[in-house]
């Protein structure tokens, strides 16, 4: 199943789309409501429908997430991206949060934050947990589906924390209006089992940027639930962005300008087609 949070100019819902037959069938509740029984197999028949079917086109979709998750991202898991940023590969996970008010939809303009000249992309693979009972021994049963993620980063803002203390991790992922995810949530059962190897890529204006798979991850999808859930608990609805292959600006210097069409594609999943607005002012 493809679940969208969507909006027609009033109070968002969540649907059971079908870009095919260009379909929106309204649910009843939030993703706590439904999240949990659909993540233990329960299928649509776990949905309550709210209303007509709407035309899907006719809506706009916006981040799949509620102002209640949380946002996490883990970094560093894939060893061609640290080559290319001249780092060590880490022994562990590394993870932090990401502000809420970053997200975007999966058409909507990226803003370009006022305090950088450096701003990057990311394409990634983006885990929807589903079930706030959390099995160690068996992580993935907690996932609802899978997403698509632009984690756009401000550069020479991450690089901007003090010497001994580290890179400002905040500063750089969490500007306002400028991380698209989406369009829909892909349900876990539509794709085989285990930590799923994807296709992903960027391009910026047609131009290919990124092309990798997550089959590349260090640190595949139920390790990395296993390692944020022991240090900060996850709930439903939370997402989990689990890295980015290489080819990002930073290595390259092809930093993204307004006016520059950035396309974040997940097989299985879907296309994020977001343009970079003028500077903010």
């Amino acid at each position: 199943m493809k679940l969208a949070r969507c909006t027609d100019g009033g109070d968002a819902f969540w649907a059971l789309v079908d870009p095919d037959a260009d379909t929106a069938q309204p649910i009843a509740g939030g993703v706590s409501d439904w999240g949990p029984d659909v993540t233990r197999g329960g299928g649509q028949d776990a949905l309550t429908f709210k209303g007509p079917v709407r035309a899907l086109s006719s809506l706009r979709l916006l981040a799949p997430c509620e102002n209640t998750s949380k946002v996490v991202i883990a970094g560093a898991n894939y060893s061609k991206h640290l080559v290319e940023f001249g780092v060590a590969a880490p022994t562990q996970p590394i993870a932090f949060l990401k502000a809420y008010g970053a997200l975007i939809g999966a058409a909507d303009p990226i803003r370009y934050p006022p305090l950088t000249e450096q701003l990057d992309y990311e394409c990634e693979l983006v885990v929807v947990i589903g079930d706030a009972a959390i099995d160690l021994d068996d992580p993935l049963a907690c996932v609802l589906g899978y997403t698509a993620g632009n984690d756009v980063s401000a550069r020479d803002l991450q690089r901007s924390g003090p010497p001994g203390i580290g890179m400002d991790l905040y500063a750089a992922k969490s500007q306002d209006k400028a991380t698209p995810v989406g369009p829909w949530i892909v349900t876990r059962d539509e794709f085989a089992p285990g930590s799923p190897a994807l296709r992903l890529s960027t391009t910026v204006n047609g131009e290919v940027r990124q092309d990798g798979t997550t089959a590349d991850m260090t640190w595949d999808v139920p390790e990395l639930i296993r390692f944020v859930h022991q240090r900060v608990s996850f709930g439903v609805g939370d997402l989990l962005f689990t890295g980015t292959p290489e080819g990002v600006a930073q290595a390259s210097g092809r930093y993204l300008n307004p006016g520059d069409l950035v396309e974040v594609s997940l097989e299985g999943v879907g296309v994020l087609r977001n343009q970079i607005a003028s500077r903010a002012g």
